[in-house]
Formats: structure tokens, sequence, C-alpha cells
């Protein structure tokens, strides 16, 4: 089967299989044979890795990532895809294809059945509206992943790499750079995709930490303090800590704010990951 990844075979298969977008899926096909050979440069693949794409569309990616991966598992949503797949993956035997919802699968029973104890890499063009959630699952479940390469929106992108004290940086740079340390590999213009997106668009690349990057004692309060601190941005972290329903009194949160030496009036958005970490330690203390 010839490269998917231009326009007139995407084209021609979208019309040989009746193929109509679903917008609610946010599908946007990739056509740029040069931003595919990056994403897979970026990623680091070789002959040895074992790789989970997440929404593999017609399969353009997913034909690269036959010819550089050991063994490859595509996680596919829109069973329409399913057909499709089948004839643009039908000279590769190192390939499976998973029709289901990748939020709902039990991914450490999907990379255990296909890989064994060996670790995977995820390659993913995620779907913008769901962009988030996704990657919070990969990185909450402990999965035995090397590296998660995604294509997202660019706001999206910046977000999660974002450093303190800008205004970007948020409760979901402080998750992600709990678990990995992303690098953004490349940008990604609207015209590279069919249909071309509104937005403009990045791979990142998270390389999992081996352990988290600081140590708390509680990963439920550590986030229950980011999210508090983040909650209402305008909000001095005395203020936002007081009404994040952690049972103590303004003076209660204040001693804990002095006790870590973070000043009242900072704003969770100048906070390290290490100031979060002492900060939702010494708050431990009072529930243990």
């Amino acid at each position: 089967m010839k490269s998917v990844v231009n326009p007139s075979s995407t084209k021609e298969l979208l019309k040989q299989f009746n193929f109509r977008m679903t917008k609610k899926l946010g599908q946007n096909f990739l056509i740029d044979e040069n931003i595919l050979d990056d994403i897979i440069a970026g990623a680091e693949l070789t002959k040895d890795d074992n790789v989970l794409e997440i929404g593999p569309g017609m399969g353009s990616m997913t034909q690269k990532l036959c010819e550089s991966a050991r063994k490859v598992v595509a996680v596919e949503i829109d069973k329409n895809l399913i057909p499709v797949l089948k004839v643009t993956l039908a000279e590769y035997d190192n390939i499976n294809v998973i029709n289901g919802d990748i939020l709902k699968l039990d991914l450490k029973e999907v990379l255990k059945e296909h890989f064994g104890d060996s670790k995977a890499k995820v390659i993913a063009n995620l779907p913008y509206y769901i962009t988030t959630p996704i990657i919070m699952k990969l990185l909450e479940e402990k999965l035995d992943l090397e590296s998660i390469t995604i294509m997202v929106q660019k706001e999206v992108g910046d977000r999660i790499k974002a450093v303190p004290g800008g205004k970007i940086y948020g409760a979901l740079s402080v998750a992600v750079q709990y678990y990995a340390k992303p690098s953004q590999i490349l940008f990604v213009p609207p015209q590279s995709f069919i249909p071309q997106p509104d937005v403009d668009s990045i791979v990142l690349k998270l390389d999992i930490l081996p352990k988290p990057a600081v140590e708390v004692e509680s990963e439920s309060m550590f986030f229950r303090v980011v999210k508090a601190s983040f909650g209402q941005r305008r909000k001095t972290l005395l203020n936002a800590l007081t009404a994040g329903n952690f049972g103590l009194s303004k003076e209660q949160i204040k001693e804990v704010l002095i006790s870590v030496d973070i000043e009242e009036n900072r704003r969770g958005e100048t906070l390290s990951l290490q100031e979060f970490a002492n900060l939702a330690n010494t708050l431990n203390k009072y529930f243990s």
C-alpha cells in the first residue's frame, strides 16, 4: 500500500470509503511527510521500541511507526476508520489496531498483553478538545512508559512546558512536569492537515521521569494544593488556600506559609514544583 501521507492519496481514501470527518472527534489528518519524519526522529524510535499510538486516523503515522519500531498498537475510537486502516496497514505484520476509547481502556492491561514487561513509547496526534484528560491518564496511571510524543494545540503545549512566573504557568504545567520533562520538537502549521484546523500545533516530547520531580508525602494533597493555588489566580496564596477547603483557619494557613518560607502575598503562578511540594508536605501534617 502506498503512503497515505499526501493530499491526493488522503482525498482518494476519503472518497473510496465515503468517509466523513466527525467534528466532535476533532479529526484532522496529517498530510505533510516531513512533519511525520520529524516526529519519528524526535521520538527517537528504534527497531527495539514498542509503540502505543493514539488516534491513528487513516494510518499515515502508523505506516511510519511500523517501519521504525518493533511493534505498534494503535487505538482508534472511530469505528468507521477501521476498514480504512485494514487497507492502509495491510502490508505490516507488527501492528494491532484496537477500536476503542483511550480514556476507557485499561492501558496497563493493553500494554501487558501486547508488549509483556517491555517499556513502551506513546505517539499521539491528540484531538484538541480532549488533550488534557488523555495526557493525565497516561501520566497518572503510572504506566511502563519511556516517553510520550504528542501533537497538541500550540496554546496547550505552551502551557505544558511553561515555567514559574508567567501567566500561562498553571496546574497543567505543574502536573505534567511532576511526572515528566517536556521539550518541544517542532511547530506544525495548519496547512499540514486535512481539514486545516483553526490553530497552530506543536509536537512535544514528554520524557517520563524515573521518579516524580519532587518528593511528596501525599500525591493527593500535592495536587489539592496545586488546584487550590491556581483556582482563583488573582488571589494571593493565603486567600486561595484559605478558600481551598482544607479545614484550616487563615491564621493556620499563614503559619504553614511562614514555616516553608513562602510569602503570603505570592500567587500560585510564582511557585516552583519544590515550593508546592514543601507546602503540601507541611499541610499534610495537619491531616496525618
